[in-house]
């Protein structure tokens, strides 16, 4: 997994900027994905990628337009030192598990990394950090690819 490093407060008018929020559909959105900010990101971003911020990744406003182009770009991991909180439940409800990890700052940009999400730990380059735990009802709900499909399983069950 490649990672894709950003530094602190990196807010979702960055993510996606707000004149592409009339967009629904998570693959069209991914195709502006950091447009004006990190224009290569859009082109080059493979499934699998895994983004690596600071402090506060995904301030700003709540869209869930931010999470929902990351996650149409084939996202499904974000390692950041912390998240805006309304961002953290948006991803993890479209189906993207943030990780908090204090230790982020020595992780490069285009690095490749393995993560074992089970353990909550990050291997990169011969050094291994270890994340917060995340609490089993969100991993549940990221395992199910996000919370309408938790639900949807959760009432197929009774």
């Amino acid at each position: 997994m490649r990672v894709w490093k950003f530094g602190d407060n990196v807010d979702t008018d960055a993510i996606i900027p707000g004149r592409f929020l009339i967009i629904n559909d998570a693959r069209e959105l991914a195709q502006h994905a950091f447009q004006g900010t990190r224009d290569e990101f859009r082109t080059e971003v493979a499934p699998g990628d895994v983004i690596v911020a600071g402090r506060n990744f995904g301030c700003g406003s709540s869209r869930e337009h931010a999470p929902l182009a990351l996650s149409g770009a084939g996202v499904t991991v974000i390692v950041a030192a912390s998240f805006a909180r309304i961002f953290y439940r948006n991803a993890i409800n479209l189906g993207i598990l943030p990780m908090v990890c204090h230790d982020v700052g020595s992780i490069r940009d285009g690095e490749e990394v393995r993560i074992d999400l089970n353990k909550g730990v990050i291997e990169t380059g011969g050094k291994t950090y270890t994340t917060e735990p995340v609490p089993p009802f969100l991993r549940a709900i990221f395992d199910a690819g996000g919370l309408v499909p938790y639900a949807r399983a959760l009432r197929e069950v009774s």
